[in-house]
């Protein structure tokens, strides 16, 4: 049979022409692009967070970096201790309002930073409590490397501000 040929019986069915559905719109997007925006902001917020926990806690960071310069360089005694006692010092007032630590000397200067971390006295009782009084010594009596650890320890132990300055 020809192919330009009608087949019998076509004419009978009298059948339309095929409609198709009309393409599918822009709105509302389908769930896999839902999931997707989900995912991309999730990630957004996280990156986010993350470099805000970054920023309000840089500080320490930084403390334990000098602690650890302090510790390699060569310095006298009585330098070391003024050098360590200003280290802590000028974390303290990251970490903490000027009010609380500012003009805190001597004996009170330790209390304080025993009550920064309610473990023991080790800065009132311990080996902490050379930087009272050891910047003011001729001859300082102490083992370096015990107040470092306890020192590094008190850093590691501090809050993380609310603000970062």
């Amino acid at each position: 049979m020809p192919a330009n040929m009608p087949t019998p019986g076509a004419d009978s069915l009298h059948l339309r022409p095929l409609h198709l559905p009309d393409p599918p719109g822009f709105w509302p997007p389908a769930p896999g692009w839902w999931l997707l925006l989900a995912i991309v902001l999730l990630l957004l917020l996280s990156v986010w967070l993350l470099i805000k926990y970054q920023r309000r806690s840089g500080f320490r960071r930084a403390a334990l970096k000098e602690l650890e310069q302090l510790q390699q360089s060569d310095c006298n005694d009585i330098e070391f201790l003024a050098t360590l006692s200003t280290l802590l010092r000028r974390t303290a007032l990251v970490a903490f309002p000027a009010s609380d630590c500012a003009g805190l000397q001597g004996k009170e200067w330790l209390m304080f930073l025993d009550d920064c971390w309610k473990e023991d006295a080790a800065f009132t009782s311990g080996p902490g409590k050379i930087l009272g009084v050891g910047p003011y010594q001729r001859q300082p009596e102490y083992d370096r490397q015990e107040l470092l650890t306890l020192c590094r320890r008190w850093l590691k132990k501090l809050p993380t501000p609310r603000r970062v300055k």
